[in-house]
């Protein structure tokens, strides 16, 4: 297990990047995503515990700061390089085996529906060892699960450094449950995103 150092961790063959968060998560991930390079070639699919009633708009929200393009996962898409994609409020988010995106009303679980233990898990079973999986802030125990199953199928884990974490609960209950690759600060997650090659199969 990797702690917080200076420079981000060497990871290849690295072809989409799963992220989960909860609570604090909007600021975190602008933290991150602030270090991807224009052209960043590899997909990432992002599920952000929001309220169900509204309409999301943090593809807007993210869309405007960011180079790459910025979507709410619609059903059955082919998950496309360079992209980052959303889950929209009320459906889980899942990656199906052909690499197209999945949609669903299923049961919340920890008490959210999109959840983050759905898309890592579905993800592992696709990508197996060419996924990257990152836990961020967060005031539930969503995530954890999905995180050591991502290891399970071999796959990279990566958790926020929870001293630096605004709601630490989320990266506590995933280190609770497994140890990850990496457990690093948001600044050096975005080092290590923007360190990644994208290599299409």
């Amino acid at each position: 297990m990797t702690q917080a150092t200076a420079n981000p961790p060497l990871v290849a063959g690295i072809e989409a990047i799963v992220i989960g968060a909860s609570a604090g998560g909007v600021e975190a991930l602008l933290k991150v995503f602030a270090e991807l390079p224009r052209g960043f070639g590899l997909p990432i699919i992002t599920v952000l515990h929001l309220p169900d009633e509204r309409r999301s708009q943090l593809a807007e929200v993210f869309a405007r700061r960011l180079a790459m393009p910025v979507v709410e996962a619609r059903d059955k898409e082919v998950i496309q390089p360079g992209t980052l994609y959303f889950a929209g409020p009320g459906y889980h988010l899942s990656v199906e085996h052909d690499r197209s995106l999945s949609l669903s009303q299923e049961e919340r679980v920890h008490h959210s529906r999109p959840a983050i233990d759905f898309l890592f898990e579905s993800a592992a079973d696709t990508y197996g060892p060419g996924l990257l999986a990152i836990l961020l802030t967060g005031a539930n125990q969503d995530g954890a699960r999905g995180l050591a199953h991502v290891k399970q199928q071999r796959g990279t884990t990566v958790v926020q450094e929870p001293t630096e974490a605004r709601v630490a609960i989320m990266p506590r209950a995933a280190l609770a449950l497994h140890t990850p690759d990496h457990i690093l600060t948001l600044s050096q997650i975005g080092s290590l995103l923007a360190s990644l090659e994208y290599s299409p199969c």
